[in-house]
């Protein structure tokens, strides 16, 4: 009976039942007065048959929909009425009430996986933000301490002593900041001012305003041949000046020393892409799929010693996909990392 409608079902016991009815009307008539009147076994036959039917089809349907109430009932926590829950009989219900179930089951599995991955990245997420704001405070009561301890009257101290609170106040802010631009992406509340700009010229200021860090490093940042005609792209210039920002910096910032940063333009018809290349000691394979996440540090040590606030590469992601294009990153051990975009072509 697997695979069938109700209806086949309570057909087929109907027909069984009428049968066999009529085989003992049959035998009883030959045993007990030798003779079988055929036009009143067909009545009978027709008249059981439909009595059969109608009570095994009405009890049948009876039966599933109370069991099928049930199980609808724990599914969705709710009242089914009669009216509201229908069932075709003609069809495999119960094979459609298994799969509904499968169904709800597989979602409700899904949900719950994604309940659990949510509130795991909450729990990260508030134990960095607590761990990043922890250092520069616990610096910024220190210094306080110590200047109200005696050293606010000591001119070798106390001017030291506010600068290093000042700039761990500046880290605080930085990092305040940051959060805040990406909550405004993710909640879709910061809108991207889109105009034509060349990209190449844009670049070069970032650039030019990051000269005094690379000279620092001894590092050269340069394109990778000579742009003469702009390179126009339809993009939000401050925020791709961020991007730039935040690649450059970090190439400056985790290259080798004497090293270079390459910036490099390639037209892709509709598309124009951007490579930002250092040749620092490049990122593990099994850094990069979580490298755009929140707060994540290949070095941890050494990444909170060059000043970030760990958001950076997560707001370039963000800036990016808020432009519906793409940022990625392929890098080996040893030969460096090549950080790429894409921006709409004018």
């Amino acid at each position: 009976m697997t695979g069938r409608s109700p209806r086949d079902i309570a057909l087929i016991t109907a027909l069984l039942t009428t049968i066999l009815t009529s085989l003992i009307v049959a035998g009883c008539r030959w045993l007990f007065e030798g003779v079988v009147n055929y036009i009143e076994i067909v009545v009978i036959f027709i008249f059981t048959f439909g009595i059969s039917w109608l009570i095994f089809y009405k009890a049948l349907q009876q039966f599933i929909y109370d069991k099928i109430k049930l199980i609808f009932r724990n599914m969705h926590s709710m009242r089914v009425e009669r009216d509201t829950f229908r069932f075709d009989m003609s069809k495999d219900v119960i094979g459609d009430v298994n799969k509904k179930v499968v169904d709800w089951a597989e979602d409700r599995m899904a949900e719950i996986k994604d309940l659990r991955d949510k509130e795991n990245f909450r729990k990260e997420f508030v134990g960095n933000v607590a761990h990043e704001l922890k250092t520069p405070i616990f610096s910024i009561q220190g210094y306080i301490l110590t200047l109200l301890e005696g050293a606010l009257e000591d001119p070798n101290f106390n001017r030291k002593f506010l600068q290093k609170a000042a700039k761990s106040v500046e880290r605080m802010t930085m990092l305040i900041e940051d959060l805040d631009t990406i909550t405004q992406f993710e909640s879709g509340i910061l809108k991207l001012d889109l105009d034509k700009i060349d990209i190449v010229d844009l670049t070069r200021e970032v650039m030019e305003s990051r000269d005094q860090e690379a000279e620092q490093k001894k590092i050269r940042l340069k394109f990778n041949k000579t742009y003469d005609r702009p390179v126009m792209v339809r993009a939000d210039a401050f925020r791709i000046s961020q991007v730039l920002t935040n690649l450059i910096t970090n190439s400056i910032n985790y290259g080798k020393e004497g090293g270079k940063t390459v910036i490099r333009f390639f037209d892709m018809d509709e598309q124009i892409l951007v490579e930002v290349e250092d040749d620092g000691p490049g990122i593990d394979k099994v850094h990069l799929p979580r490298l755009f996440e929140r707060f994540y540090r290949v070095d941890k040590s050494r990444a909170r010693h060059q000043g970030g606030t760990g958001l950076g590469l997560a707001i370039c992601k963000h800036i990016i996909e808020a432009h519906k294009q793409t940022l990625n990153v392929r890098s080996e051990v040893g030969k460096g990392s090549v950080f790429s975009f894409t921006l709409k072509k004018v």
